[in-house]
């Protein structure tokens, strides 16, 4: 049977504060507060029936028991750390599994994968996609990329890219068409809708002043996947975000009609676990990302230059 042992939270307080010989420093290493970390050490001092501080006017200093006890404890901790760092080595071999809208791991993720590849060769990436909540408790999912304004509970979250709604279409559409050149113009015209964002075109028509234009109207579809085969088909005009369809304007396949840009307060976000953060598939994954997203803004200054050209041509 083994002997009584310590509070490992007074343990974990007394190393920490004995390693800064501060209890505001173990507080701020140990996310507590400097009246937590003097409890845990009291707590400590009084299961041991001896002193592990002197408490001078403004400083610490151990005394000789506290002295003898920090290596041991520092030793057992890093040991700890170590055998975890193994345990969490040996779960995190496997692929890493990400689930994502299929908008953008259609338009925006896949394009850019064979970098993410290139940079990290053992990381196998399974890609899923899903607009629902992850459950991460119950599946076998890693992390998510989903579109909101950051409100998820319970979940570490990175925000990735914000951006201003624009509509598009094919050039297609405005050939034989009734002129396109302000947003009440756009009554001639049907409108394409994601049934998962219903609101998108009302917002933008209300931000544009467009009154006579019914944001109801038009075609709707189960997700901007299909809303946005629809505007490449010359079916109609869609709102969607420039990042998802930079492909499309700069080949010319979609041109922005109207230069009237929403900006919005939702973004894509990467959720994962709390208990993942340590996970290092999750942190190159999150480091990559977020290295693509300036280079991806600097795309879009170059290919909104060639577009407004379009605008032009097209509209006149």
């Amino acid at each position: 049977m083994r002997r009584q042992f310590p509070p490992l939270t007074a343990l974990r307080a007394f190393e920490a504060a004995a390693r800064h010989l501060s209890f505001t420093k173990a507080a701020e290493e140990l996310n507590l507060t400097p009246s937590a970390i003097s409890h845990q050490v009291k707590a400590l001092e009084d299961f041991l029936g001896t002193g592990l501080f002197r408490r001078l006017h403004r400083s610490l200093a151990l005394t000789d028991v506290g002295r003898a006890y920090l290596p041991p404890l520092t030793e057992a901790f890093d040991r700890i750390h170590s055998a975890t760092a193994d345990v969490l080595g040996r779960l995190y071999d496997g692929p890493l599994t990400v689930t994502m809208v299929p908008t953008f791991a259609i338009r925006w993720l896949v394009p850019r994968l064979g970098h993410f590849q290139a940079l990290h060769p053992e990381i196998e990436v399974r890609l899923m996609t899903g607009v629902e909540l992850v459950d991460f408790e119950h599946s076998n999912v890693d992390a998510a990329i989903r579109y909101g304004n950051g409100d998820w509970p319970d979940v570490r979250k990175t925000l990735l890219m914000r951006e201003e709604l624009v509509p598009v279409c094919s050039p297609a559409l405005l050939e034989n068409s009734p002129p396109l050149k302000t947003p009440s113009d756009l009554k001639h015209f049907a409108l394409l809708h994601d049934l998962h964002r219903p609101d998108e075109w009302r917002m933008w028509l209300t931000a544009a002043g467009a009154k006579d234009v019914d944001p109801d109207r038009g075609l709707k579809f189960q997700g901007s996947a299909l809303a946005l085969q629809a505007a490449l088909e010359g079916l109609g005009i869609v709102i969607i975000y420039p990042a998802l369809v930079e492909q499309d304007l700069e080949s010319g396949r979609l041109v922005i009609p109207l230069d009237f840009q929403l900006p919005v307060r939702s973004g894509y976000y990467l959720l994962y676990p709390e208990d993942r953060a340590d996970d290092p598939r999750i942190q190159a994954f999150e480091s990559w990302l977020l290295s693509e997203v300036p280079k991806m803004t600097q795309e879009q200054a170059a290919m909104s230059r060639q577009v407004e050209t379009r605008i032009s041509l097209n509209i006149e």
